[in-house]
């Protein structure tokens, strides 16, 4: 079963369900709105979530208890808010998804990773001000 999302749109602030794996660019379903995207995947759904997602995706590696990934979260919201209908957020618990965290060699978190259909084309390790993840993202779209 697919999991949804409710996103309220930042314009007029319909409440919008959206699918994690839902391909193309989510819009509110009210003002047709790009809507900010950022989903959760596991090990059992994740090529589903950003492997396969028609945008490109930033990949947040973290963990609840790990204090630097709490820094880079408000850098990660802002990057999809900002970026809406050009970038898809997927947020990993390591702790959840020890095979995902495995394919991406996650020896350190936080870890972002820039996908572009499916493919790595960019890594960051550690706490990043958000002006400086905005700009690793930018770069990588």
């Amino acid at each position: 079963m697919t999991t949804s999302d409710i996103v309220t749109c930042p314009d007029c602030g319909q409440k919008n369900r959206v699918p994690a794996d839902a391909s193309g660019t989510p819009r509110c379903g009210k003002c047709q709105t790009d809507l900010p995207w950022i989903t959760t995947a596991t090990d059992d759904d994740f090529d589903a979530i950003a492997t396969h997602a028609s945008l490109p995706v930033l990949v947040d590696l973290w963990a609840p208890w790990c204090g630097p990934c709490r820094v880079v979260e408000p850098g990660v919201a802002r990057a999809a808010q900002e970026r809406a209908g050009k970038l898809k957020v997927v947020k990993v618990n390591v702790d959840e998804a020890p095979q995902i965290s495995q394919r991406f060699q996650a020896r350190s978190i936080p870890m972002l990773v820039m996908l572009r259909n499916g493919n790595m084309v960019s890594q960051q390790v550690g706490a990043t001000p958000p002006d400086q993840l905005m700009a690793f993202v930018d770069k990588a779209l």
